[in-house]
């Protein structure tokens, strides 16, 4: 039992940690739009100004999209085929978990009366690892909007959503270039290759 409890403590933190390194990703778009097309990028100015987000972490935002853009080909231009605008969403997480692990002495019986209705007040009892804790986290998501030039249109969508961290700003711009490259990992869709 005492191996179980020691076991458990590393076990619990692996998922923990695995579970805020993570960002989940989704995407939309367009069936009609020919991927293949776009080439060039600006950002979006009018779309970027409404995000809620101090407009250092927008810098850090653009440059990684920058980035990642470059990194695919795409040239930033003057008369663009797509524009880039960003929309943020945040949100406190509330995790509580339940350390319930071992369930004390069970002795003979059913319920804490035992065999034959007589009380068992061991049944209940004896050691046992319990209580809960609770953490809260910051949780956010980021969404990259292409829009059409010519139609004047949103023709893809991705979607990053996981928890943020602030506590240094090193870990910080590197858990926003992780959100883009996750995000952009769905660009072009895969229809657009076929």
């Amino acid at each position: 039992m005492k191996k179980m409890k020691l076991l458990a403590i590393p076990v619990l933190l692996l998922v923990f940690l695995s579970s805020c390194v993570s960002v989940r990703v989704a995407s939309d778009y367009d069936r009609e739009a020919n991927f293949n097309s776009y080439k060039t990028y600006a950002f979006y100015k009018t779309g970027i100004d409404k995000a809620q987000i101090s407009d250092l972490d927008k810098k850090r935002i653009l440059k990684a999209i920058d980035a990642e853009m470059s990194s695919r080909g795409f040239v930033k231009s003057n008369t663009p085929d797509l524009l880039v605008s960003i929309f943020t969403k945040e949100s406190e997480r509330v995790d509580v978990y339940n350390n319930n692990f071992g369930w004390g002495w069970g002795g003979f019986g059913y319920g804490r009366f035992g065999y034959g209705g007589f009380y068992n007040p061991w049944f209940w009892g004896g050691p046992g690892w319990g209580g809960s804790t609770v953490s809260t986290s910051t949780e956010g998501s980021l969404y990259i909007d292409l829009i059409d030039t010519k139609k004047k249109e949103l023709v893809w969508q991705g979607k990053g959503k996981g928890t943020l961290n602030t506590r240094s700003i090193e870990k910080k711009e590197q858990r926003i270039r992780e959100f883009v490259s996750q995000i952009l990992k769905e660009y072009p869709p895969a229809i657009a290759s076929n």
